[in-house]
Protein backbone atom coordinates (compact mmCIF):
# COMPACT_ATOMS: atom_id res chain seq x y z
CA UNK A 1 0.00 0.00 0.00
CA UNK A 2 3.14 2.32 -0.14
CA UNK A 3 2.25 3.33 -3.62
CA UNK A 4 -0.92 5.00 -1.84
CA UNK A 5 1.29 7.18 0.68
CA UNK A 6 1.97 10.20 -0.25
CA UNK A 7 5.15 10.13 1.56
CA UNK A 8 6.24 7.30 -0.95
CA UNK A 9 8.21 9.96 -2.87
CA UNK A 10 8.35 9.47 -6.98
CA UNK A 11 10.88 12.01 -7.75
CA UNK A 12 12.26 15.63 -6.98
CA UNK A 13 11.97 18.15 -8.68
CA UNK A 14 13.48 21.78 -8.23
CA UNK A 15 12.50 20.98 -4.43
CA UNK A 16 9.65 19.89 -4.67
CA UNK A 17 8.70 15.89 -3.89
CA UNK A 18 6.45 14.18 -5.78
CA UNK A 19 4.51 11.51 -4.90
CA UNK A 20 3.84 8.81 -6.94
CA UNK A 21 -0.49 8.66 -5.83
CA UNK A 22 0.24 12.95 -6.75
CA UNK A 23 2.00 12.32 -10.12
CA UNK A 24 -0.31 9.47 -11.63
CA UNK A 25 -3.39 10.76 -10.33
CA UNK A 26 -2.99 14.07 -11.50
CA UNK A 27 -1.68 13.19 -15.03
CA UNK A 28 -4.86 10.63 -15.50
CA UNK A 29 -6.82 13.37 -14.97
CA UNK A 30 -5.26 15.73 -17.38
CA UNK A 31 -5.60 12.97 -19.75
CA UNK A 32 -9.55 12.21 -18.66
CA UNK A 33 -10.18 16.22 -19.08
CA UNK A 34 -8.62 16.86 -22.31
CA UNK A 35 -10.29 14.08 -23.84
CA UNK A 36 -13.87 15.13 -22.15
CA UNK A 37 -12.92 18.67 -23.74
CA UNK A 38 -12.65 16.58 -27.21
CA UNK A 39 -15.93 15.06 -26.23
CA UNK A 40 -13.88 11.66 -26.20
CA UNK A 41 -15.29 8.90 -24.64
CA UNK A 42 -12.29 7.69 -23.13
CA UNK A 43 -12.08 10.24 -20.54
CA UNK A 44 -14.60 8.25 -18.95
CA UNK A 45 -12.81 5.17 -17.87
CA UNK A 46 -9.42 6.55 -17.45
CA UNK A 47 -11.02 9.46 -14.95
CA UNK A 48 -11.75 6.37 -12.87
CA UNK A 49 -7.75 6.18 -12.34
CA UNK A 50 -7.69 9.59 -11.18
CA UNK A 51 -10.67 9.73 -8.79
CA UNK A 52 -9.44 6.35 -7.36
CA UNK A 53 -5.81 7.81 -6.87
CA UNK A 54 -7.21 11.00 -5.77
CA UNK A 55 -9.36 9.75 -3.05
CA UNK A 56 -5.89 8.38 -1.08
CA UNK A 57 -4.77 11.47 -1.77
CA UNK A 58 -7.14 13.95 -0.34
CA UNK A 59 -7.87 12.22 2.29
CA UNK A 60 -3.75 12.72 3.65
CA UNK A 61 -4.58 16.79 2.83
CA UNK A 62 -7.30 17.00 5.12
CA UNK A 63 -9.56 17.93 2.33
CA UNK A 64 -12.28 15.50 3.32
CA UNK A 65 -15.47 17.35 1.24
CA UNK A 66 -12.85 16.33 -2.22
CA UNK A 67 -12.07 12.85 -0.75
CA UNK A 68 -15.92 12.74 -0.48
CA UNK A 69 -16.39 13.63 -3.98
CA UNK A 70 -13.99 11.23 -5.77
CA UNK A 71 -16.40 8.14 -4.63
CA UNK A 72 -19.15 10.76 -6.33
CA UNK A 73 -16.97 10.68 -9.47
CA UNK A 74 -16.39 7.10 -9.58
CA UNK A 75 -19.70 6.65 -10.26
CA UNK A 76 -20.41 8.92 -12.18
CA UNK A 77 -17.69 8.06 -14.44
CA UNK A 78 -19.35 4.69 -14.93
CA UNK A 79 -22.67 6.46 -15.94
CA UNK A 80 -21.35 9.04 -18.16
CA UNK A 81 -19.55 6.36 -19.99
CA UNK A 82 -22.81 4.45 -20.33
CA UNK A 83 -25.17 7.62 -20.82
CA UNK A 84 -22.96 8.66 -23.78
CA UNK A 85 -22.16 4.83 -25.40
CA UNK A 86 -25.83 4.64 -25.02
CA UNK A 87 -28.17 7.60 -26.44
CA UNK A 88 -31.34 7.98 -27.68
CA UNK A 89 -32.07 7.65 -31.29
CA UNK A 90 -32.85 11.47 -31.55
CA UNK A 91 -29.89 12.57 -28.94
CA UNK A 92 -27.33 10.12 -31.47
CA UNK A 93 -24.26 12.32 -33.27
CA UNK A 94 -22.00 11.74 -36.20
CA UNK A 95 -20.23 8.97 -33.85
CA UNK A 96 -23.54 7.55 -32.93
CA UNK A 97 -23.29 9.41 -29.38
CA UNK A 98 -25.09 11.57 -27.41
CA UNK A 99 -25.16 15.30 -28.76
CA UNK A 100 -23.85 18.65 -27.17
CA UNK A 101 -26.88 20.66 -26.45
CA UNK A 102 -27.65 23.96 -24.52
CA UNK A 103 -29.85 23.63 -21.17
CA UNK A 104 -32.80 26.42 -20.19
CA UNK A 105 -31.38 29.27 -18.55
CA UNK A 106 -34.04 28.45 -15.62
CA UNK A 107 -32.31 25.36 -14.60
CA UNK A 108 -28.91 27.32 -14.71
CA UNK A 109 -30.68 29.90 -11.88
CA UNK A 110 -31.69 26.86 -10.16
CA UNK A 111 -28.36 25.00 -10.42
CA UNK A 112 -26.97 28.10 -8.46
CA UNK A 113 -29.11 28.70 -5.88
CA UNK A 114 -28.51 24.71 -5.24
CA UNK A 115 -24.86 25.25 -5.64
CA UNK A 116 -25.22 28.35 -2.41
CA UNK A 117 -27.21 26.23 -0.55
CA UNK A 118 -25.26 23.09 -0.65
CA UNK A 119 -21.56 24.81 -0.47
CA UNK A 120 -23.38 26.13 3.11
CA UNK A 121 -24.39 22.99 4.55
CA UNK A 122 -21.91 20.41 3.79
CA UNK A 123 -19.09 23.38 4.47
CA UNK A 124 -20.44 23.38 7.69
CA UNK A 125 -20.71 19.55 8.36
CA UNK A 126 -17.22 19.40 6.98
CA UNK A 127 -15.94 21.87 9.44
CA UNK A 128 -17.06 19.45 12.30
CA UNK A 129 -16.06 16.11 11.13
CA UNK A 130 -12.54 16.23 13.30
CA UNK A 131 -15.34 16.65 16.38
CA UNK A 132 -17.86 13.91 15.26
CA UNK A 133 -15.48 11.40 14.19
CA UNK A 134 -12.00 11.94 15.78
CA UNK A 135 -10.59 8.53 14.97
CA UNK A 136 -11.14 8.90 10.97
CA UNK A 137 -10.70 12.70 10.78
CA UNK A 138 -7.99 13.36 13.13
CA UNK A 139 -7.20 16.79 11.91
CA UNK A 140 -9.36 19.77 11.02
CA UNK A 141 -10.29 20.05 7.73
CA UNK A 142 -8.40 22.36 5.36
CA UNK A 143 -10.95 25.43 3.83
CA UNK A 144 -14.12 23.58 4.79
CA UNK A 145 -16.11 26.33 2.50
CA UNK A 146 -13.72 26.75 -0.28
CA UNK A 147 -13.39 22.71 -0.72
CA UNK A 148 -17.40 22.33 -0.57
CA UNK A 149 -17.86 25.11 -3.00
CA UNK A 150 -15.18 22.56 -5.31
CA UNK A 151 -17.34 19.65 -4.19
CA UNK A 152 -20.81 20.97 -4.94
CA UNK A 153 -20.16 22.43 -7.70
CA UNK A 154 -18.03 19.71 -9.04
CA UNK A 155 -21.69 17.11 -8.31
CA UNK A 156 -23.83 19.60 -10.01
CA UNK A 157 -21.47 20.12 -13.23
CA UNK A 158 -21.12 16.23 -13.68
CA UNK A 159 -24.25 15.74 -13.82
CA UNK A 160 -24.33 18.13 -16.47
CA UNK A 161 -21.56 16.50 -18.30
CA UNK A 162 -23.22 13.17 -18.35
CA UNK A 163 -25.72 14.94 -20.12
CA UNK A 164 -23.32 16.57 -22.51
CA UNK A 165 -24.48 20.65 -21.52
CA UNK A 166 -22.17 23.28 -23.27
CA UNK A 167 -22.76 25.34 -19.88
CA UNK A 168 -21.21 22.94 -17.67
CA UNK A 169 -17.54 23.92 -18.84
CA UNK A 170 -18.92 27.82 -17.74
CA UNK A 171 -19.16 26.13 -14.38
CA UNK A 172 -15.55 23.87 -14.50
CA UNK A 173 -13.88 27.22 -15.21
CA UNK A 174 -14.78 28.55 -12.42
CA UNK A 175 -14.45 25.78 -9.83
CA UNK A 176 -11.27 25.43 -11.30
CA UNK A 177 -9.96 28.51 -10.63
CA UNK A 178 -11.15 28.17 -6.50
CA UNK A 179 -9.17 24.79 -6.67
CA UNK A 180 -5.99 25.97 -8.01
CA UNK A 181 -5.80 28.29 -4.94
CA UNK A 182 -6.70 25.70 -2.38
CA UNK A 183 -4.31 23.08 -4.06
CA UNK A 184 -1.79 25.22 -3.83
CA UNK A 185 -2.11 26.41 -0.67
CA UNK A 186 -2.27 22.77 1.11
CA UNK A 187 0.99 22.20 -0.66
CA UNK A 188 -0.04 19.74 -3.44
CA UNK A 189 1.28 22.29 -5.99
CA UNK A 190 1.17 19.32 -8.99
CA UNK A 191 -2.26 19.16 -8.47
CA UNK A 192 -2.52 22.93 -8.70
CA UNK A 193 -0.64 23.04 -11.50
CA UNK A 194 -3.18 20.68 -13.14
CA UNK A 195 -6.08 22.86 -12.26
CA UNK A 196 -4.85 25.77 -13.33
CA UNK A 197 -4.16 24.01 -16.55
CA UNK A 198 -7.65 22.96 -16.70
CA UNK A 199 -8.90 26.55 -16.64
CA UNK A 200 -7.43 26.84 -20.06
CA UNK A 201 -8.80 22.78 -21.07
CA UNK A 202 -12.62 24.08 -20.03
CA UNK A 203 -12.05 26.92 -21.90
CA UNK A 204 -11.06 25.35 -24.83
CA UNK A 205 -13.81 22.49 -24.02
CA UNK A 206 -16.16 25.48 -23.90
CA UNK A 207 -15.41 26.37 -27.58
CA UNK A 208 -15.35 23.30 -28.82
CA UNK A 209 -18.38 22.23 -28.03
CA UNK A 210 -19.79 25.13 -29.40
CA UNK A 211 -18.48 24.64 -32.67
CA UNK A 212 -19.46 21.22 -32.64
CA UNK A 213 -23.13 22.12 -31.47
CA UNK A 214 -23.12 24.95 -34.38
CA UNK A 215 -21.73 21.53 -36.47
CA UNK A 216 -25.37 19.88 -36.45
CA UNK A 217 -27.07 22.62 -38.29
CA UNK A 218 -24.77 22.46 -41.09
CA UNK A 219 -25.25 18.78 -41.19
CA UNK A 220 -28.65 19.22 -41.47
Amino acid sequence: MSFFDINKIFFELLGYQMSYLEFFGTIAGFIAVYLASRANIWSWPIGLINVTLFFFLFYQVQLYPDMFLQVFFFVTNLIGWWRWSHPKPFEEDRKKELKVSYMPTRMLLVLAIAGFLGTFLFGSMASRLHEWFPVVFNKPSAFPFLDSFVTVMSIITTFLMIQKKIESWIIWIVVDVVATYMYFAKGIKFVGFEYLVFCFIAAFGLLNWMREYKSYNLTK
